[in-house]
């Protein structure tokens, strides 16, 4: 098994990966579909126009995660990791108002959002919470095409058919070259650490060279850095806005007064041994506050985790001893492991197994990612990881008005300061502990299949339902 870095660390835009880039995602494959000429329905004229059903999750969240918005944009042509916001935001209104898109390389289609995009909130899909369907029509309002997809965590999007194993997954890709010269294809924790010891590498080392079998190194490094610049980049501008997040909760952004509190506090004898705990709070809540207001991020795994490995990898450059420009690559490395690892295993999906695949699996990288950076082992590295998921098992997915403001933002910070924690437990030992990460995994996937639906991103328990009358 062998899921690359930048299968994990994917640039894209807020404010959910399953909801908003993975439908996003998808309509650009159906585009593409199209545009391949795919065989068509029998007796279908010419393409005219375009059709989306939402189900399950998408549906009960849709609005709140802007799916409906990422079906629009998908349709009229973009892709996650190279929308142009302002120009999106123009075009956007122009579809609306015309029930027209243009996309390239294509006739004009027919979708007019308020009638052809159908949020169907009586029928899901029988493959997972995330699903949509997508059709083409002719000039005559017959089906020319249809697919079904389902976004099934971290940008990764499939069809019908590669969900039930009928086509290749694009995820599978790098799997399948596995077989063909990937030097180090673990699966499990278990693997990961019996190849280490039979190569005598680290994680980071084992991870750096299956991705040069690939690419060249001199490549992989400047993807890397550049997944790093997006994430610092996005936390510094979380940290010069203000005023309130969109979606009608009236929740306020936080973290430019919270830093600038820190800042003047810095140096002084002001601060609380406990300020380091702020300082990873205030850096996972500016990218989540990003993240809400559709905003530029990197799944990490997921969008709705996207805080808590920047925060935790600049709380590293910044406050760590000894902090280097390798050291980062190393957590990087070492991060998507373990997160590679998750996916591969049970779910890094809030809609399949709650907010325990999403934050949880977000600590247990960053945790593994600082410990390997501070000089870890890799059997403390998988300590580290399996202490942060350990203590997230059973988080439920239960976004208010489906927003991913509360309790979004602050659980990223809280999942920062847990992997932080995690990792300086980790290095106290020798690495030997009582679960193993893989045994960790494996409860979090038990744990999702009995977790009730209303649990499950859906909006439908837990805090979304319990508001202060306030």
């Amino acid at each position: 098994m062998f899921l690359s870095i930048f299968d994990i660390f994917k640039i894209g835009i807020g404010p959910s990966s399953s909801h908003t880039m993975g439908p996003m995602t998808a309509a650009a494959r159906f585009l593409n579909d199209l545009r391949s000429g795919r065989e068509k329905e029998p007796g279908a004229g010419t393409l005219a126009g375009l059709g989306a059903a939402l189900h399950g999750s998408l549906a009960f969240t849709g609005k709140g995660h802007a799916t409906d918005r990422a079906v629009v944009l998908g349709f009229a042509g973009f892709e996650p990791a190279t929308l142009d916001p302002d120009r999106a935001e123009a075009l956007e209104a122009e579809i609306h108002a015309s029930g027209i898109v243009t996309p390239p390389d294509l006739p004009p289609l027919k979708f007019d959002p308020a009638k052809d995009l159908v949020f169907d909130y009586e029928r899901s899909l029988p493959g997972h919470a995330n699903g949509m369907i997508l059709r083409a029509f002719d000039e005559a309002g017959n089906l020319y095409l249809e697919e079904t997809y389902y976004s099934i965590g971290g940008g990764f999007v499939v069809t019908e058919a590669e969900l039930n194993g009928q086509g290749a997954r694009p995820e599978s890709f790098h799997a399948e070259k596995a077989e063909a010269g990937f030097p180090h294809p673990f699966g499990t924790a278990a693997e990961m650490l019996e190849m280490g010891r039979a190569s005598g590498k680290s994680i980071a080392q084992m991870k750096w060279e299956n991705e040069t079998a690939l690419a060249s190194r001199t490549e992989v490094k400047e993807r890397l850095d550049a997944v790093w610049q997006a994430m610092d980049d996005c936390i510094d501008r979380g940290l010069r806005m203000d005023g309130e997040l969109p979606g009608g909760l009236a929740v306020k952004r936080r973290a430019k007064n919270i830093h600038e509190q820190l800042k003047a506090e810095a140096g002084t004898n002001q601060a609380q041994p406990h300020v380091a705990n702020d300082w990873l709070s205030v850096y996972a809540m500016a990218v989540n506050e990003e993240n809400a207001a559709g905003g530029r991020v990197v799944t990490s795994p997921t969008n709705g985790a996207a805080g808590v490995v920047p925060a935790v990898l600049r709380y590293y450059r910044d406050h760590c001893i000894g902090a280097t420009e390798e050291g980062r690559r190393t957590f990087l490395m070492t991060a998507a492991a373990i997160g590679g690892l998750i996916k591969h295993n049970a779910s890094i999906s809030g809609a399949e197994v709650g907010c325990q695949g999403e934050v949880g699996s977000a600590s247990a990288m960053a945790a593994a990612g600082l410990c390997a950076a501070l000089g870890g082992t890799n059997e403390q590295v998988e300590n580290a990881a399996e202490i942060a998921l350990e203590h997230h098992l059973g988080m439920t997915c239960d976004p208010v008005a489906g927003l991913v403001q509360v309790p979004c933002i602050e659980r990223n910070g809280l999942g920062a300061i847990k992997a932080v924690s995690a990792a300086s437990l980790a290095l106290r030992g020798d690495g030997t502990h009582f679960m193993p990460l893989d045994n960790c995994i494996e409860a979090m996937r038990q744990t999702g299949i009995d977790m009730s639906s209303k649990y499950k991103e859906t909006s439908q328990g837990g805090l979304a339902v319990n508001l202060p009358e306030c």
